[in-house]
């Protein structure tokens, strides 16, 4: 009996609150590409607390996020990680359905991304452009190979990535007109084997992130 009384309900509501949204190429209006653990959305709530602990939502493979077990409340929100000009925290109201989508501009787009298949050697050429200057420098650049469409940073094939990755070292300013149209050869793809292929440019900010191109699927035949 006095373990019983010992007891106390919790009268605290099952977290029924959402948030979710998109991060969006201001110049495009679509998603910006992102990868696993590349971009976070880091939530403080500040009807709890005048210094409350950050709860972060993963930003999704293809720019969105969501999370549907949250406190209904007063919240700042902002952006950890990720390669484009960083904006504010905004503050906004979290109750059920809450949809917000951050306007972003990308250090760089990598645009006009082609490729060849030559039995099991894949060419990939693309070029860089800067919207805005004075970016952080860039580190480096490489392809990325998977044999899912889970294909980025920390999701590649060493030996189809890593050993080609290229070191730069370079304010955008200083680099020339091949710098910044780059080409990969990567050899000896599997024969009948599905690849995803995607190239990053890192840069040398707080979390060395990338501006990722978009997924290319390659089938590479028997």
């Amino acid at each position: 009996m006095a373990a019983v009384s010992c007891v106390k309900k919790d009268n605290y509501d099952a977290p029924d609150a959402s948030f979710e949204g998109n991060l969006v190429d201001q110049g495009s209006k679509n998603n910006i590409q992102t990868a696993t653990g590349n971009v976070t959305i880091r939530l403080e709530q500040l009807s709890w607390s005048a210094t409350p602990a950050p709860q972060d939502i993963p930003v999704k493979i293809d720019g969105s996020f969501k999370n549907s077990k949250l406190f209904k409340g007063h919240y700042r929100v902002s952006i950890k990680g990720g390669a484009f000009w960083a904006v504010p925290p905004v503050e906004l109201d979290i109750d059920k359905g809450t949809k917000y989508d951050f306007n972003l501009t990308p250090y760089l787009y990598i645009t006009n991304l082609t490729y060849k298949l030559d039995s099991t050697t894949l060419t990939l050429r693309f070029n860089m452009q800067a919207p805005i200057a004075g970016m952080p420098a860039i580190t480096e650049i490489q392809p990325y190979v998977n044999t899912t469409s889970m294909v980025g940073p920390g999701a590649s094939i060493r030996d189809y990535s890593d050993v080609l990755k290229v070191m730069v070292n370079k304010e955008w300013a200083n680099m020339s007109p091949a710098d910044k149209s780059p080409e990969f050869v990567i050899p000896n793809l599997v024969k009948g084997r599905t690849f995803f292929v995607r190239v990053g440019v890192r840069f040398d900010n707080d979390d060395k992130s990338s501006n990722l191109s978009e997924i290319i699927k390659i089938e590479v035949p028997n």
